[in-house]
C-alpha cells in the first residue's frame, strides 16, 4: 500500500484533532530549533556533540564545577532569551485556543510554548522560569538574574544564603518533577489524539508516555523529520518541518 501523499496525511490528522474529545500535543526539540535553539542529539549541532552532558550538565557538575555547568548553560540561556515563538508554536496554541487541544506536554525548557499563548503546558523537563536555592530551598523569579549572567557571566546567588541558585531545569541524574509528570500521565491515558511534534522520542522517561496514549487506544500523529519507535503503530505520520505542517494542520482543523 502506498503511504498518502503530503496533503492527504496534513487533512487525515487535521479531521483526526477536530473529532477529538481530548487531544494531547507532546513536543520536543525540532518545535524550537526553527526559533534559533539548538537541540541536543543531532548528529552535526547536537549540543551533545560539543560536551559530555556528564561534566556540563549533572547535578554533580552543578555542585561541583558550578563555573563549567554555568559557562556551558551561558550561550543556551543567550539564545532562549533572544528566541520568539515560530509557527508551530503558535499553530499549538490556536489549537488550545479553539478547544481542540488540551494540554502540551514538552520536553523544552525555553517556555516559547507560552510565550505563544499556550496555557496548559506541562514542562517534564524543567523550566528556565525560575531558579532555586539547594540549600535553603528558596525558590525566585529567573528573570533578575538573565541580564547580568548574560552580559557578563554574573552567576545567579541567593539573596538568604549566599549559595548558587539552580536553574530549575532537569539535569542529568535528578528526578523529573513529579506532580508535573503525573498531570502528563493523566492526560496521556486520557488521550484519545495524541501529537507527537518534533521529537525523535528517543529520551526516557518522557519519550514513553505517547506509548501510554498507544495503549489506551488513542490514535497517533507523529511529526518528526526522524523515525521514531511508534512511527509502525501510528495513524498518520508526517516528515516534514513541524513550523510548516502544523500551521497547516491547526488551519485544515478549524
Amino acid at each position: 500500500m502506498n503511504p498518502p501523499t503530503p496533503d492527504a496525511a496534513l487533512q487525515k490528522a487535521a479531521d483526526l484533532l477536530r473529532k477529538a474529545h481530548h487531544a494531547v500535543a507532546f513536543t520536543g526539540a525540532g518545535v524550537s530549533t526553527p526559533s534559533g535553539i539548538p537541540d541536543f542529539r543531532s548528529a552535526r549541532s547536537g549540543l551533545w556533540q560539543k560536551n559530555d552532558p556528564m561534566k556540563v550538565a549533572s547535578l554533580t557538575s552543578f555542585r561541583h564545577t558550578p563555573q563549567v555547568f554555568f559557562d556551558w548553560l551561558r550561550p543556551l540561556a543567550t539564545q532562549i532569551v533572544q528566541a520568539q515563538p515560530n509557527p508551530a508554536h503558535l499553530a499549538l496554541a490556536e489549537l488550545e485556543k479553539t478547544g481542540t487541544l488540551k494540554a502540551v506536554i514538552t520536553q523544552n525548557i525555553d517556555g516559547l510554548h507560552q510565550k505563544a499563548g499556550s496555557h496548559n503546558v506541562l514542562e517534564v523537563h524543567g523550566s528556565m522560569n525560575t531558579l532555586s536555592c539547594p540549600k535553603c530551598h528558596s525558590v525566585t523569579a529567573s528573570t533578575p538574574f538573565f541580564a547580568p549572567f548574560i552580559a557578563d557571566g554574573t552567576l545567579p546567588v541567593c539573596s538568604s544564603c549566599g549559595s548558587f541558585l539552580k536553574p530549575d531545569i532537569i539535569l542529568f541524574e535528578e528526578m523529573l518533577p513529579m506532580d508535573t509528570w503525573r498531570a502528563a500521565e493523566d492526560h496521556s491515558t486520557r488521550a484519545d489524539v495524541f501529537l507527537v511534534a518534533g521529537s525523535s522520542l528517543e529520551v526516557m522517561p518522557a519519550a514513553g508516555l505517547p506509548y501510554y496514549a498507544v495503549e489506551h487506544h488513542a490514535s497517533i500523529i507523529i511529526i518528526n523529520y526522524t523515525p521514531t519507535y511508534l512511527n509502525e503503530q501510528a495513524d498518520v505520520v508526517i516528515a516534514a518541518n513541524v513550523a510548516e505542517a502544523l500551521p497547516q494542520i491547526a488551519q485544515l482543523a478549524a
